[in-house]
C-alpha cells in the first residue's frame, strides 16, 4: 500500500476497496503440457503462487496433506506461497519442481518430465498455467495473515469468461519481450489474482470466520476497507463503531468474533506494517514515519513498532536490511 492510498475514496464495496490496496510484482509465468503420470512438489516460498488448469484435471495436495481433485477451469491461489503438490493422481510420487526436465513445444508452452527423457514428446494431458508473484504486503501483514493457505475456485473460466484471454495476454507479454512488458504483466497478474479472490469470496468457499467472513460482512468489510485505505488515520473504537452504526461494545465484540482480534490490535498491526514499507521501500526517516502516524516521539513509535514487527525500526533502515528486501 502506498501513502497515496489515504486519498482514495471509499467505493462502498469492501472487497473492491481492499483489493485496491493489493498490488503484485516480480511475476513469473509459464504454461506446461504435463506428461503423465506426473507429480510436482512445489516448496514453500515467499512469493504467492497460482495455478490454472487449462485442460484435463489433476490433483492438489494441500499444505495440510489433504488431496483435492481439480478439473479443467479450476484455479488455485496460494497467497503465502505455502508448499504443496500437484499430480496427475494422488498415488504418483512427486518430484521437486527443480528436478524436472523441460522442453519447449512452442512459444511459452513447455513439456515437463522427471525422468530426463523427452524424446517421445508430451502425450495429450494436463495443460497447466502456473506463476509466482509478490504481493506488495509481506507475509506477516494482517490482511495476508487472514487469508487461507489455499484459495480454490471451481469453474473459473465459466464464471469469468475473460480468464482464457487474460492468460493469453500474459503469455504474449512474456514471449514478445516488448518495452514495459514487466509492468504490464504485473498489472495483468493483479487482475488474475483479484478475479480468483473475488470468485472465491462470491462462491462461498472457506470458513465462516476470518478473511472471507470479514469481506462478506458489509459492515465489518467497510471498516476493514477504511483501515487499509487510511492506515495513518488516528482510528479509535468509537470512530469505527460509528462507521458501522453500532455501539462501542457491540462493534468490538462483532469485530473480534469475525476478524479474530480486537479492532485496535488490528489497526496497530496494519499501521506498523505500513510503517515497515515506508522504512524499507521508500527509505523514509524514522522520525518522519513516527510523525506521519501521529506519534509524539520517535521512542514511542519505536516501542510500538518493535512490539508488532519484532525488531526496532532502525533495523529496517540499515543498508543491509534495505538491500535484503
Amino acid at each position: 500500500m502506498h501513502d497515496r492510498s489515504s486519498k482514495l475514496p471509499i467505493t462502498g464495496d469492501p472487497l473492491t476497496d481492499i483489493l485496491r490496496g493489493l498490488r503484485l510484482d516480480g511475476v513469473e509465468y509459464g504454461r506446461c503440457e504435463m506428461k503423465e503420470p506426473w507429480g510436482v512438489e512445489y516448496p514453500a516460498q515467499a512469493a504467492a503462487r497460482f495455478h490454472f488448469i487449462g485442460r484435463k484435471g489433476c490433483w492438489l495436495m494441500r499444505p495440510s496433506g489433504e488431496w483435492v481433485e481439480l478439473n479443467a477451469g479450476d484455479a488455485v491461489l496460494l497467497p503465502q506461497g505455502a508448499g504443496h503438490v500437484l499430480a496427475s493422481e494422488p498415488g504418483v510420487k512427486p518430484t521437486p519442481i527443480t528436478g524436472y526436465s523441460v522442453a519447449e513445444l512452442c512459444k511459452n508452452v513447455y513439456c515437463m518430465s522427471d525422468d530426463g527423457q523427452l524424446k517421445e514428446g508430451c502425450r495429450p494431458g494436463t495443460l497447466l498455467f502456473s506463476g509466482s508473484m509478490y504481493f506488495n504486503l509481506d507475509s506477516l501483514h494482517p490482511l495476508l495473515g487472514m487469508m487461507p493457505d489455499v484459495m480454490l475456485t471451481h469453474g473459473l473460466d465459466a464464471y469469468e469468461p475473460a480468464i482464457p484471454a487474460l492468460l493469453d495476454a500474459m503469455a504474449r507479454e512474456v514471449t514478445m519481450e516488448r518495452v514495459g512488458a514487466g509492468g504490464i504483466l504485473a498489472r495483468l497478474a493483479d487482475v488474475l489474482a483479484a478475479t480468483i479472490i473475488r470468485l472465491w469470496v462470491e462462491r462461498g468457499c472457506g470458513d465462516s470466520t476470518g478473511w472471507i467472513a470479514a469481506v462478506r460482512d458489509k459492515d465489518i468489510g467497510r471498516v476493514l476497507a477504511a483501515i487499509h485505505l487510511e492506515p495513518n488515520r488516528d482510528w479509535t473504537v468509537e470512530i469505527l463503531a460509528r462507521m458501522m452504526g453500532a455501539s462501542r461494545s457491540g462493534f468490538a465484540e462483532r469485530f473480534a468474533t469475525i476478524v479474530g482480534q480486537s479492532p485496535l490490535k488490528y489497526v496497530t498491526q496494519v499501521r506498523m506494517h505500513q510503517a515497515r514499507q515506508w522504512l524499507v521501500r521508500d527509505r523514509t526517516k524514522i522520525a518522519v514515519v513516527a510523525s506521519r502516524l501521529g506519534y509524539e516521539s520517535e521512542a514511542a513509535f519505536s516501542r510500538a513498532f518493535k512490539r508488532v514487527i519484532g525488531a526496532p525500526p532502525s533495523h529496517f533502515r540499515s543498508e543491509d536490511a534495505v538491500a535484503a528486501e
